[in-house]
């Protein structure tokens, strides 16, 4: 589909802030994904998590300077971000605090990090001041369905596996040390499977909510739509060719497959930014 090129839309992000001479070794023992081995202006996707991997908050990890960070998660999810790390720093030197910044998206080239949730294309940046931007549209949203990418709210919630998201391939490294969760994911990658699958639909039409039948059996769960497009769980045992049915209409289903998504040890660099959003020290001018 045609695209607007330069775009900038409105993000409703909040963001947690955690400085100090302790706070990349603090991070490391707290979220699922590598913070230690970022470079000042590289970023990272990761989860908090609780002890049985069930999703507190799905992060983005930006490494400011060489003891600051900054993480960027769902606008209601930061007061909980910023409590829970609070609850577990105990001794560790470092500050924790919500920053009152405002979030946006600019498709194609622009500053920021580089943001793959869109299948395009595109860069996140924040920053106090406000810009002029547009509202998240169908558009938008139709290129989150098409490149299968889950939100809190929607796909995502605290009854959520990260594997069932397919979060263990973009949020997890399995090779770092010990955070709360770690077990249970890594037991369920090693040994076992999830009983269903974060999966793109296509389908003439489709309502948050409705049930995805194969045959007679409800087999899954409608949890995003546009026109011609749906983003559903499904179990595990449905074939990936099989014709299934949504309120009525025929629908086939493909594995959610992420555009160009970093994988669990892959940093993300930060490109320059102008004015009216923050510069990060020492941030990579690079993409």
């Amino acid at each position: 589909m045609q695209t607007a090129l330069g775009t900038v839309y409105r993000l409703d992000r909040g963001y947690v802030a955690v400085n100090g001479p302790e706070a990349a070794e603090f991070l490391e023992r707290m979220v699922s994904n590598e913070v230690v081995s970022l470079e000042p202006g590289e970023a990272r996707t990761a989860l908090l998590l609780t002890p049985k991997s069930r999703i507190v908050a799905p992060l983005r990890v930006v490494r400011e300077g060489a003891e600051s960070f900054l993480l960027i998660t769902e606008a209601a999810l930061a007061e909980t971000v910023a409590s829970t790390l609070l609850r577990a720093r105990f001794a560790a030197k470092c500050e924790i605090e919500l920053k009152p910044y405002r979030g946006y998206l600019q498709l194609g080239a622009g500053d920021g990090i580089r943001n793959d949730d869109y299948g395009v294309e595109a860069f996140e940046s924040w920053g106090e001041a406000e810009r002029e931007a547009a509202e998240p549209d169908e558009q938008l949203e139709r290129l989150r369905i098409e490149v299968g990418t889950p939100v809190w709210g929607r796909e995502l919630d605290e009854t959520i596996l990260p594997a069932e998201a397919g979060l263990d391939a973009t949020h997890v490294s399995f090779t770092k040390g010990c955070y709360p969760g770690q077990e249970p994911i890594a037991r369920l990658h090693y040994r076992g499977r999830p009983n269903r699958r974060l999966a793109v639909l296509e389908v003439q039409n489709a309502a948050l909510r409705d049930e995805i039948f194969l045959g007679e059996k409800a087999v899954g769960r409608v949890t995003s739509a546009v026109p011609g497009l749906a983003l559903g769980y499904v179990r595990r045992e449905v074939d990936d060719d099989v014709e299934l049915e949504i309120g009525g209409a025929e629908a086939r289903l493909h594995l959610a497959t992420p555009y160009a998504r970093s994988s669990g040890d892959r940093a993300l660099p930060l490109r320059r930014q102008r004015s009216q959003v923050r510069i990060l020290p020492g941030a990579s001018l690079d993409q």
